[in-house]
């Protein structure tokens, strides 16, 4: 009998302690959970966010652009997001972030295509920023950004509806409002 319990708990040591090795722990990214995170995952948010920093580069000139109240600028700048998209590699990205982007490829590709053919009617760029700029977010939330990223919104803006977007600065410039009143906002959530 002693024999038994003491090969069972010799077993089930070696079947611990083997097993111990092998795991890594990933972090949950609705927590703040210290634990750890394995290399391949530090390495896939590392691409991930270089994938779409052409994209967001070209989004925050946008931005930019429509903070300035210029149109042209922003029309630009749109069509350069357009190519970004054409020329996205989506080789780079996991499972869960192929998904993601994915599901707002087209429409972001659209709402960037209205902005690009839209030169002159800066209202009517604005109404799309609005969208791409919720697109932009998820992207950016589920890859990454690479940079410090400020969500901000304008509670202003569409009758006093609001809209966000994306700012690589924490000074408020509003790109729905632009120069008419181009503090209004305050910023909603830090990105990393």
């Amino acid at each position: 009998m002693k024999t038994l319990i003491s090969s069972i708990a010799l077993s089930t040591f070696f079947f611990v302690a083997c097993n111990n090795g092998n795991q890594t722990t990933k972090m949950d990214k609705n927590t703040s959970s210290t634990s750890t995170v394995d290399q391949g995952t530090k390495e896939d948010l590392k691409t991930a966010a270089g994938s779409i920093s052409g994209l967001l580069t070209n989004y925050l000139q946008i931005k930019n652009a429509l903070s300035k109240d210029n149109d042209q600028e922003a029309a630009t700048a749109a069509k350069d997001m357009v190519n970004a998209f054409g020329s996205f590699d989506k080789a780079a990205l996991t499972t869960e972030q192929a998904k993601v982007y994915n599901d707002i490829e087209e429409d972001a590709l659209q709402h960037a295509t209205h902005i690009a053919d839209n030169s002159g009617k800066i209202d009517h760029q604005r109404e799309h920023f609005e969208i791409l700029s919720k697109d932009i977010y998820d992207l950016v939330k589920e890859m990454g950004a690479g940079q410090k990223l400020y969500y901000t919104n304008c509670p202003m803006y569409n009758n006093n509806k609001g809209a966000n977007w994306l700012s690589e600065t924490k000074e408020v410039q509003n790109p729905y409002l632009g120069q008419s009143m181009p503090t209004c906002g305050t910023v909603k959530e830090e990105l990393n």
